[in-house]
């Protein structure tokens, strides 16, 4: 069984979850082949991303020039396929971000996708992400490819359903993965009933490295180190969390705040740091490898989270997998996994003072009910979350798929 995984961007630091999903199924036996649309050029920090990165292939790389050839090519071939997809492009340019011009660089994308499915003997794409990437994956299977499949992290997916189309993407689909019963209603709500079967729930996963001998306990008084990963943007919430951070520390919590991750928010946030004299109790890593992530995980007393949007942090299962604490918003598919004062604290999203409430809450909790805590989330997010159990409902779908 050979499958074609399609990224818009692969390798990227905050795609190690896909990364896992592949190698996990090429250990179940799953030969996989690996396409990006970009991201030759890109610097990775990661020694398991560069191994990746030689062996993708990607759709942009020979230039515009190439792809006209090859959709000349696919017309001449394959009229009626061409012109078939050709008008489903059209279509999924109606109500989208993007105007036609893009829709139609998506067909020819599509055409060397399915030159290199060929080339592989390629029997099935799985995307990831239902944006461009499943568009190209569709209108390659309409051009004569591979059938298709897709994974649904969201938010974004669900922030704008009609202008990703998704109801069209599910209906020409063989199946859909969502991470989450959240995340599979939200796709209920978006396609046909008669649909409905499709979707299917694959959590993210993670591998033996995060489950193995941890001894973590955490230690009374001193002060309390916060950490909080992922990329420096709106829907992750750090500037209510610097601001729920003063508001704790004003209160007597003696807490420190690390932001792992870098992106377009760092001015903002650094700005906001020195507007609030935090900068002597808040620092900001930058973007940063996984093992680096995963030392910061177990020198940190706790993980915290304020998203207004998401799946299900891949982030959440590492702190707990490590045995961290965790701290986060009671949103999308996160209760799911985390229960408040059972395997981690909630609170509400959007809120500084709520922010701030769950902070001191934490930090006055006895030392022997956050262990008890933490140890039931280790064992939710261990059988939850194991990356050989998700990577086998995978390819038992893909068989299904090919059958």
């Amino acid at each position: 069984m050979k499958i074609t995984y399609f990224v818009n961007q692969y390798p990227k630091v905050s795609h190690s979850f896909i990364r896992r999903e592949i190698l996990a199924l090429e250990q179940a036996g799953v030969c996989v082949h690996r396409v990006s649309i970009r991201g030759w050029d890109a610097d990775v920090v990661d020694p398991l991303d560069k191994e990746e990165k030689g062996k993708t292939s990607y759709v942009l790389q020979g230039g515009i020039k190439s792809l006209l050839g090859l959709a000349c090519s696919a017309l001449f071939n394959s009229p009626r396929a061409f012109f078939k997809a050709l008008s489903s492009a059209l279509k999924m340019s109606r109500m989208s971000e993007r105007n036609a011009l893009y829709h139609i660089i998506y067909l020819l994308e599509a055409c060397k996708l399915k030159q290199l499915c060929e080339n592989e003997g390629s029997e099935h794409i799985h995307a990831h992400f239902g944006t461009n990437s499943t568009e190209i994956a569709m209108l390659c299977h309409l051009l004569g490819g591979p059938g298709y499949s897709f994974t649904v992290h969201g938010p974004e997916e669900f922030d704008k359903p009609q202008g990703l189309h998704l109801k069209e993407k599910v209906a020409h689909s063989k199946f859909v993965a969502a991470i989450s019963s959240f995340g599979r209603s939200q796709l209920y709500r978006w396609c046909d009933y008669a649909d409905w079967d499709k979707i299917k729930v694959v959590h993210c996963g993670l591998d033996a490295d995060f489950f193995g001998a941890v001894d973590k306990t955490q230690v009374l008084g001193g002060q309390k180190q916060l950490l909080c990963i992922g990329r420096l943007c709106e829907q992750k919430g750090q500037l209510l969390l610097i601001e729920g951070v003063k508001k704790a520390r004003d209160s007597g919590a003696d807490i420190r705040l690390v932001l792992a991750g870098d992106g377009e928010m760092r001015n903002e946030v650094e700005a906001l740091v020195e507007r609030l004299e935090l900068s002597e109790y808040v620092s900001i890593t930058g973007w940063i490898s996984s093992s680096k992530v995963q030392s910061l995980l177990r020198e940190s007393d706790a993980m915290i989270l304020p998203s207004f949007g998401e799946g299900l942090p891949v982030a959440i299962m590492e702190a707990l997998a490590t045995k961290t604490p965790v701290i986060t918003t009671y949103i999308a598919g996160i209760p799911e996994l985390i229960e408040h004062r059972e395997t981690g604290w909630l609170c509400a999203a959007g809120d500084p003072d709520a922010i701030a409430e769950s902070i001191i809450d934490f930090a006055a909790t006895p030392t022997e009910l956050v262990n008890e805590i933490t140890e039931k989330a280790f064992l939710a997010v261990k059988s939850r979350h194991c990356i050989d159990t998700e990577a086998k409902k995978l390819a038992l779908y893909f068989s299904e798929s090919l059958s």
